[in-house]
């Protein structure tokens, strides 16, 4: 694919990773446990939302961090801890209402919470995070960030969440376009259901891409 200068371009992983692509520099979002071992290989900028072993790998950041030795990290603090021994200079601590640029991305950080599992569950820390004010990944929250979206990267299916809050989470959002990540866990079964139901009710373009598949936004 033959992107536009200035566009993005994202490749879908398994689970809730991603990787956008900008005129030859990679940024890899959330390559955790799920995902493929070479997630964050190729990486300029790697972003991690929260602690959880599906958002967060240590060995895959590890190869990605050491494959180039000009890559660098943002996350919050819970997964900087666990880093920057390793990697110093190289993992910066981020929270909501931060910003920075990166590798000629533009990114802006929103939220502080993980969604409720349960209430006798502790709540971590999380963050979304806005590239380039375009591509909105909300790690696993259902924040809505204060400026518009035109790519939602949506946490379709979780142990936190049902088919009504994913949807009306599309709908208070208003992308143009709501693409799936956190999807390892459902079946094909379900997955024409969650199209059908997200797609007929949400307000936006909704698609969904198996990992490896890639689009431009």
């Amino acid at each position: 694919m033959n992107a536009s200068p200035g566009a993005l371009t994202l490749t879908k992983k398994t689970h809730s990773c991603v990787r956008i692509e900008k005129e030859g520099r990679v940024l890899v979002i959330d390559p955790g446990g799920f995902s493929e071992d070479d997630a964050a290989l190729g990486a300029d900028v790697v972003l991690v939302t929260h602690e959880h072993p599906d958002h967060f790998n240590e060995a895959r950041l590890r190869a990605g961090l050491e494959a180039n030795p000009a890559a660098e990290i943002w996350t919050l603090r819970s997964v900087a801890d666990q880093l920057t021994a390793a990697f110093p200079g190289r993992v910066h601590t981020v929270g909501d209402g931060d910003a920075f640029s990166a590798a000629g991305f533009d990114v802006t950080v929103h939220g502080e919470l993980h969604a409720v599992i349960h209430p006798d569950i502790p709540r971590i820390t999380n963050v979304g995070f806005l590239v380039d004010g375009s591509v909105f990944h909300p790690g696993d929250a259902l924040t809505v960030p204060e400026r518009p979206v035109d790519t939602l990267l949506l946490p379709v299916m979780a142990p936190w969440s049902k088919i009504s809050e994913v949807i009306d989470y599309v709908r208070e959002v208003k992308p143009r376009r709501a693409i799936d990540v956190h999807d390892a866990l459902l079946t094909d079964l379900a997955r024409p259901v969650y199209d059908h139901q997200i797609g007929a009710l949400g307000g936006a373009d909704h698609d969904r891409l198996a990992p490896g598949g890639v689009t431009e936004l």
